[in-house]
């Protein structure tokens, strides 16, 4: 079944994707970073998904070498920003080189560091709100990145966080796997805060069974 799933995968890259930033992938893994980017056919979901709401201002919670972040980059356009954490340095630096090389550097900040400390410099700072929020970082802080992103958008944005299925983990209530845990609290966080309605979609493809949390920011934050 996997290998049925890829080759769905390479099938929708050749034929609506696109390989134009196969290279970064390659640079990624000549590197040494880790192969847990987005999928080609998700990355380009997620910037249709931003392009959709036009969003203008994105945060991106998990950097590594910036696949996700160009396909945010390039749905907020010339005009916008997408502000992005990574906690390793190294990767961070290969995101730079990355996002430069695809020309969208000059609209990313990439900010290194915890991304919880980072956070409340940024709230500090009363940003414009950002109108969508990405989360793919450490799972197990997963809900204390999404009370940060409902602070930091408005009415309207949506919060999207990845790998939340875990291979079918995620409806194991008595799973031990701190991943599998940390999805099912920040389902639960969804289910109960009366500022979000979400849902979780599903997914299969080359990188096998997960899925992504879906959220739209509701009323006043």
């Amino acid at each position: 079944m996997t290998a049925d799933w890829a080759e769905v995968d390479r099938y929708l890259v050749d034929t609506l994707v696109g390989d134009q930033d196969s290279g970064v992938l390659e640079a990624n893994a000549a590197a040494g970073l880790p192969a847990i980017d987005v999928s080609p056919p998700q990355g380009k979901f997620l910037s249709l998904l931003a392009m959709s709401i036009r969003a203008r201002r994105a945060l991106e919670i998990g950097t590594l070498g910036g696949y996700s972040t160009i396909a945010l980059a390039r749905a907020v356009g010339k005009e916008g920003q997408v502000v992005t954490f990574e906690y390793e340095p190294e990767h961070a630096r290969v995101a730079r080189e990355n996002l430069d090389r695809a020309g969208v550097g000059e609209r990313v900040e990439i900010r290194v560091g915890a991304a919880l400390d980072n956070l409340p410099v940024l709230a500090q700072e009363h940003p414009e709100p950002f109108d969508l929020v990405f989360i793919d970082a450490d799972k197990v802080n997963n809900s204390n990145y999404v009370r940060w992103a409902l602070r930091l958008t408005r009415p309207g944005s949506v919060i999207i966080v990845d790998n939340v299925v875990r291979d079918g983990a995620v409806a194991d209530a008595d799973s031990t796997d701190p991943a599998a845990r940390a999805s099912r609290d920040v389902i639960d966080l969804f289910a109960a805060e009366p500022r979000l309605d979400a849902t979780v979609l599903q997914t299969v493809g080359g990188k096998g069974w997960d899925g992504f949390a879906y959220a739209v920011v509701l009323g006043d934050n």
